[in-house]
């Protein structure tokens, strides 16, 4: 550790209470040098930087300000997008010292969630200027559009119960379904027409609607990015937003991405390039982040909430949309016949076709790297934003290690076992490189590396865990070589708790947790239950606004009479139990439009990390200003075993196991065109009761210690021979 970092933090306090603050705000220091280049000071300043203090861990500017507000008068507060430490400034340096021995390891609430705050000294901050970034060509915002009162009438107006388009003579009345996509409004209801004759007067729109799409946003929910077919809409597009603020994100084919905070109350008007060619879409997430003081007007800029450091996290509340067109008579003769349907865009490539069980090795580990190297790779930011909460069991095997002991989370996934218990010197290791560097953008020691051949020496660690990762080979010699490297990494009498996702998803008469939460909607940002089962990706018609007639994937779908005959995979449905041992288990991805390259590589490495970084505004990979998941999401059961270091970049070649594929039954579709996000299938061998306890029983010099079946997951413990 630096001298200077000691010098920070070396206190006074005794207690043993305040050791344990000490060690952790050595570690959060640590952590900030190592990782965002922050250097902190050795004596007092009226600078500090605030761990655990920032947007990307769910602390709003208004919460953390009214703590630092209580040491003394400041200056500044810096929180910069999707990091989560601060800087704050005071008028004197005697209010930066009382700020740091007061609030050094102290709880901060934010909202539902608590965070504690670990502050040190640093020199200076260096803010720069907010930039400002140009809307799209086309793009217009205009703010406060209709009073309380419009709004009110134009919500009591949505028939939320009836499923059909009720016409009484000229009466036009508003229906609408929840979280689904609405049907097409042969004419505008009446209650809209004051709205839309201001728009035609103040030149918004040059002719009236004839169609007419309502949605209703629950708070997390969203739709995936996305340009309305110009073959079925004129130019140009209005969604008006009642009942509460969001963000939507427009990205260019180039890679330019604008962030605009729609308010209440405001209309959203796309024309020529910004309706054409930009895509738009609402990434789910239950918070927001946006100016602290919103602008009166945005005019012809916006904040840029990627590089703005006066942002704060605002609660999403429940939004409606009333998306007006006009519908095309003619086909479409736009300047960018790249991304028209009329003048031949070109297509999604169709997915491919299912693959068959290996046969051999070279099978197998062509097998892997589709479905399961590459799709980890595409998915890492969303998958990691669904595994933020350790395991109990997982949790009382790692208490239980006495303090010092080694530990090696091989399949490490995004970490969340690596910081259990922190008297461990605890190391992970994942075939992913993108979860990995999340690994590392949270402080913990991890390296790429394969399962079946980890580069630490033999009888090195005192414990091993492998949690859902053994579970993705795909055939019985490299479970077994798995199971075996786990043994090699073991010292004489360690031991190592090997979980995998289990057949019998209902033992002993009771229902996993998987099962049970069928027929639930899952908020998007509800923490897991308990012994949530180690798989839950349910698929998104539920929690999302999509249209519910597109096909789950093009794959031949396991009915739960159905059983494999042909040797090949098959897809599994979410939710349901097994039927076959050997499936493809659909994992629905929030982020629209990912792709990988089908070379690896230190080229791809790069791009995979400039590309995550670029991202990190609509990923859910990160925090999103929220780390969403779902009751029944196990926070990270499901980690890599064997990911290839790929790169998850935008690419015309698809990944095999993604289907992007578009089966909507109609051309118009709710705000302002629903698409479905891309589903990528993962390759699964889920274990029948005793068959773990066989593989493991084929390694000399191992006894199985305990055995288990944990909410899904058949679980054992070994212990290696005090004699090997």
């Amino acid at each position: 550790m630096d001298a200077t970092v000691e010098n920070n933090v070396k206190p006074i306090r005794r207690s043993k209470e305040d050791k344990k603050v000490i060690r952790k705000q050595l570690k959060a220091s640590h952590t900030l040098l190592k990782h965002e280049g922050i250097s902190t000071a050795p004596q007092p300043t009226k600078s500090l930087v605030v761990a655990n203090g920032g947007l990307g861990n769910g602390v709003s500017r208004e919460e953390l300000s009214a703590a630092l507000k209580q040491m003394g008068e400041m200056d500044k507060l810096i929180m910069h997008p999707n990091k989560p430490y601060a800087f704050v400034t005071y008028r004197s340096e005697e209010s930066a010292r009382k700020a740091h021995i007061n609030l050094n390891g102290e709880k901060l609430q934010c909202g539902e969630n608590s965070v504690t705050l670990y502050l040190s000294y640093v020199d200076s901050v260096t803010c720069e200027e907010e930039a400002s970034v140009p809307l799209p060509e086309g793009l217009v915002l205009v703010e406060d559009f209709v009073c309380s009162e419009e709004e009110a009438l134009l919500l009591a107006a949505i028939d939320w119960s009836s499923t059909n388009t009720d016409v009484t003579g000229q009466k036009y009345t508003i229906v609408a379904h929840k979280c689904v996509c609405v049907p097409v409004y042969p004419g505008i209801p009446q209650e809209c027409l004051p709205v839309l004759e201001r728009c035609v007067k103040n030149q918004h729109i040059d002719i009236m609607p004839d169609q007419l799409t309502v949605n209703q946003y629950e708070s997390g929910q969203g739709i995936p990015p996305h340009v309305d077919t110009h073959s079925a809409f004129e130019d140009t597009i209005m969604s008006l937003s009642l009942g509460a603020k969001t963000v939507m994100e427009f990205r260019h084919p180039d890679g330019r991405l604008v962030a605009v905070v729609l308010p209440e109350r405001s209309l959203l008007v796309m024309k020529g390039e910004s309706r054409f060619l930009w895509t738009h879409g609402i990434t789910p997430r239950k918070f927001d982040m946006v100016p602290a003081c919103d602008p009166q007007s945005f005019g012809d800029i916006t904040p840029d909430l990627q590089t703005s450091s006066n942002l704060t996290l605002s609660k999403r509340g429940t939004r409606t949309s009333l998306t007006f067109r006009k519908i095309r008579k003619e086909p479409c003769r736009c300047a960018f016949p790249s991304a028209c349907d009329s003048q031949g865009a070109p297509q999604e490539p169709s997915p491919p076709p299912p693959p068959s069980l290996p046969c051999c090795h070279a099978d197998a580990a062509l097998l892997e790297e589709q479905y399961v190297h590459r799709v980890y790779d595409a998915i890492a930011s969303h998958f990691s934003s669904t595994r933020h909460s350790p395991w109990p069991r997982v949790c009382h095997f790692l208490s239980s290690l006495p303090p010092g002991s080694v530990l090696a989370d091989v399949g490490c996934g995004n970490g969340k076992y690596l910081g259990v218990n922190p008297e461990l010197s605890a190391v992970g290791c994942d075939r992913s490189s993108a979860l990995v560097q999340i690994c590392a953008e949270r402080g913990f020691q991890a390296f790429v590396s394969d399962a079946l051949s980890v580069p630490l020496r033999a009888a090195s660690c005192d414990a091993c865990i492998s949690i859902a990762v053994i579970h993705h080979f795909s055939t019985q010699e490299r479970r077994l070589a798995a199971v075996q490297e786990l043994v090699r990494l073991l010292k004489p009498g360690g031991r190592a708790l090997i979980y995998v996702w289990a057949f019998e998803q209902e033992y002993n008469k009771q229902r996993s947790k998987y099962l049970k939460d069928q027929n639930k909607e899952l908020p998007e940002n509800h923490n897991p239950a308990e012994n949530s089962p180690e798989e839950s990706q349910e698929p998104q018609g539920k929690s999302s606004v999509q249209s519910s007639s597109h096909s789950e994937d093009n794959y031949r779908t396991v009915d739960n009479n159905q059983h494999v005959t042909d040797g090949k995979l098959s897809v599994h449905t979410n939710r349901t139990a097994f039927e076959t041992k050997d499936l493809l288990v659909p994992w629905h991805l929030k982020d629209g439009k990912k792709r990988v390259e089908g070379d690896s590589g230190e080229g791809g490495k790069k791009d995979q990390q400039k590309e995550r970084s670029k991202k990190t505004l609509r990923s859910k990979a990160t925090l999103d200003c929220n780390p969403a998941t779902s009751p029944g999401f196990d926070s990270n059961m499901f980690s890599d075993s064997s990911l290839d270091t790929i790169a998850a970049t935008h690419s015309s070649k698809p990944i095999p196991g993604c289907d992007t594929s578009q089966t909507c039954s109609s051309a118009l579709k709710s705000e302002s065109e629903i698409i479905p996000a891309p589903v990528f299938h993962r390759y699964y061998h889920v274990f029948q009761q005793g068959e773990l306890e066989q593989l493991c029983a084929q390694q000399a010099g191992v006894t199985v210690q305990s055995s288990y079946h944990d909410q899904g997951n058949w679980c054992v413990i070994l212990e290696k021979a005090l004699n090997r």
